[in-house]
């Protein structure tokens, strides 16, 4: 998922002045900065919004009650057309020419919500929005207008599924996002064996990204982020003429990566030893279950157990809900995973969610969250003077997950 957070930065970059002061003090702290029915504690400038849907939306799929407010301010992120922007220091203030709206953080945002239930004007508003700007290739980009990609195209087919759109008949020019896909789909055999690239490169080849076909996989199968066990399947790499054999096809490349590696799949950064993906192994561990391919899934769950206890501590709330998500698809308690309780951990990253039958006062929220707001602009005001802080680091993320 991280390469949907880092594509942001390649939109950041024309905003960001050359110049900055020679010294600044950001004030206020960043403590101070962020809007208090947030979850998470870093800079949420390029990932607000999708952290804050995930948490919600691992959080109901456990059975937990969010924080209202916590629920009002992912509303509030909305813009009058219906999109949402990767993160709104103020949503007093209209969307622009200049805000960055984000497919992904949209398409995220409608599976929380219509998770929640009772949102159906703001779905149905975002699911207008990202009809509108469809591809004619019919997928879609990360930023509107932008070239196609897997990931991005994926997560838009689980928001039109989860708000009742058949994403198959979601077309612009005569191409679904089925179609889009297919494009983007390599031919078994050789390296890629099946995968799914993230975009074509300057020359138009195809590599193969885990990342890409993790989120291929479930866009191929017409689901969203939250999935149960499918049907065992048994599909063997063929030419993929239909998104359920790409599927199958990048189920199998997969299993195969995990397998080779230990049941976890590896990153790499140029001139670094390779590491672990956690994050990668957890979409994968969905995608997996999601095909069927349970076995490998189960592995893969056991070796998260295991291991990604201090990976998810360090990332925050979009990781605890990335292995909130791969437990469930695996039947695996996330209370006791691997001796700890993701739910409570999860819950610890934000405001305390609602107990069964209480209610919270939407007028308190609406001036506490306003107040955090007021001082999140000014926090965006100062992160601009220190923007070239982490630029290089998540732009070396993008790198690595087209490396994959």
């Amino acid at each position: 998922m991280n390469v949907r957070r880092s594509a942001a930065v390649l939109a950041a970059v024309a905003v960001i002045g050359a110049a900055t002061p020679a010294a600044a003090d950001p004030s206020p702290s960043p403590s101070q900065a962020f809007p208090s029915a947030l979850y998470g504690d870093k800079d949420p400038k390029f990932d607000g919004v999708w952290r804050q849907s995930l948490a919600l939306l691992a959080q109901d799929t456990v059975g937990v009650k969010p924080a209202a407010k916590s629920v009002q301010w992912l509303v509030r992120q909305q813009c009058a057309d219906g999109s949402f922007a990767s993160y709104r220091p103020d949503p007093t203030t209209a969307c622009d020419a200049k805000t960055m709206l984000d497919t992904n953080a949209t398409s995220a945002a409608v599976q929380a919500l219509t998770a929640l239930g009772g949102h159906d004007d703001v779905t149905r508003k975002a699911v207008g929005w990202l009809k509108a700007v469809q591809n004619k290739d019919g997928g879609w980009g990360y930023s509107p207008g932008g070239a196609s990609d897997t990931n991005s195209t994926s997560i838009v087919i689980g928001a039109l599924a989860a708000a009742g759109e058949k994403p198959d008949q979601v077309e612009k020019d005569g191409k679904s996002p089925y179609d889009a896909l297919l494009k983007l789909a390599l031919p078994c055999g050789g390296d890629g064996d099946g995968a799914f690239a993230f975009q074509p490169d300057k020359k138009g080849e195809l590599a193969a990204n885990a990342d890409a076909t993790a989120a291929g996989v479930l866009g191929a199968l017409g689901t969203g982020m939250v999935v149960e066990p499918g049907k065992k399947s048994d599909a063997t790499c063929e030419k993929a003429a239909t998104p359920r054999q790409a599927a199958a096809n990048g189920a199998g490349y997969l299993t195969a990566a995990l397998a080779k590696d230990g049941d976890h799949l590896m990153s790499a950064l140029a001139g670094a030893e390779p590491q672990p993906d956690f994050g990668n192994t957890a979409d994968a561990v969905v995608a997996l279950a999601a095909q069927g391919d349970t076995a490998q899934a189960e592995k893969s769950v056991r070796w998260l157990e295991k291991n990604s206890a201090s990976w998810a501590a360090q990332s925050g709330p979009a990781a605890y809900a990335q292995l909130i998500l791969a437990a469930h698809a695996t039947g695996t308690n996330p209370r006791d995973f691997g001796g700890a309780d993701l739910v409570k951990q999860l819950g610890a990253t934000g405001p305390a969610p609602q107990t069964a039958g209480k209610t919270t006062s939407g007028a308190s929220d609406e001036k506490e969250d306003s107040g955090s707001d007021f001082f999140g602009v000014w926090w965006y005001v100062g992160i601009c003077l220190v923007a070239g802080i982490g630029i290089g680091f998540l732009f070396t993320g993008r790198k690595k997950q087209q490396q994959l």
